[in-house]
């Protein structure tokens, strides 16, 4: 059943995103801060755009948003002119962005207050899962009101999971993420020591790629950090940004994150070499030999 909905946010991921919700035939309203991007996205997929989000937002049954942070979820949503001024009630709004829980939970109150309601659903997969509609997709807030948008949320899902109350999806992200973190740092030391062995390491992540050794970064990412190429994938500064919030949490529930705090300081010093925006694979680059 076709719905009308609002995407707020086409950055690499949301843009994306927004075009698999109208390939499935939904009625689609964008905005983006930058118009010319909102009037790309529009020349290719049809749709409207709007001038604002509160403009983007009214009239919509369900309302996506997927942008930078706490600040620009804040601005998009409660601000001046923000999505939740043009929300009817009874429609749901479903937030992509990789946030806090904090502000989830904040925002799941300020959009009860309205009928509203409010999902958490940070994703996983990269700019490369997003195009190719196969993004992981960890979602918080109430059982209902994820039902409803189940439907939605599949369109550029290959997984989604209700992962329990509203914050629950944020938090989800942020396991994620500091899983992520020591693989490739492990995967990079690894890779490197082979190096160093003078191995055929091609040939050994072959073989180990086959046991307990094998993740998605060694599948994905040990060419790539071999060649020492990084202009591709999920850049430093947002894996940055994620840890920040890992470790933000952390501080405030007691867990212990030794693994991901040592390797966020690794990923300041790839920022120092200029690799803001080079793949989180980078990690490689502190332990290449050709850089000893």
């Amino acid at each position: 059943m076709s719905e009308n909905v609002a995407f707020i946010g086409l950055g690499v991921m949301g843009y994306p995103m927004a075009g698999h919700l109208a390939a499935a035939g939904h009625q689609v309203m964008v905005y983006n801060r930058t118009a010319a991007k909102a009037e790309a996205w529009v020349a290719e997929h049809g749709g409207s755009r709007a001038a604002t989000p509160a403009e983007a937002a009214a009239g919509a049954n369900f309302v996506f948003s997927c942008v930078g942070n706490d600040d620009d979820l804040r601005s998009v949503t409660t601000g001046p002119d923000g999505g939740f001024a043009g929300l009817a009630e009874g429609s749901v709004f479903i937030d992509n962005t990789t946030a806090s829980a904090t502000v989830a939970r904040e925002l799941a109150a300020a959009a009860g207050e309205k009928g509203v309601g409010f999902l958490d659903a940070p994703v996983s997969g990269g700019q490369a899962g997003a195009e190719n509609g196969v993004l992981t997709v960890m979602v918080g807030g109430e059982a209902a009101a994820f039902e409803r948008a189940r439907p939605l949320i599949d369109c550029y899902a290959r997984s989604v999971g209700h992962m329990g109350p509203s914050g629950a999806g944020q938090l989800t992200k942020m396991v994620n993420q500091i899983c992520i973190a020591g693989v490739v740092q492990g995967l990079g030391e690894a890779l490197s020591f082979g190096k160093r062995a003078g191995l055929d390491v091609a040939q050994v992540v072959e073989v180990i790629s086959k046991g307990a050794a094998q993740s998605w970064q060694m599948e994905n990412r040990y060419e790539t950090m071999l060649a020492g190429h990084y202009e591709h994938g999920f850049a430093v500064d947002w894996m940055r940004k994620d840890l920040a919030i890992c470790l933000d949490e952390a501080r405030q529930n007691g867990a212990r994150l030794p693994v991901a705090a040592l390797v966020d300081q690794f990923y300041a010093q790839i920022q120092n070499l200029g690799g803001s925006r080079w793949d989180t694979s980078s990690l490689m680059a502190l332990l290449d030999p050709a850089n000893d």
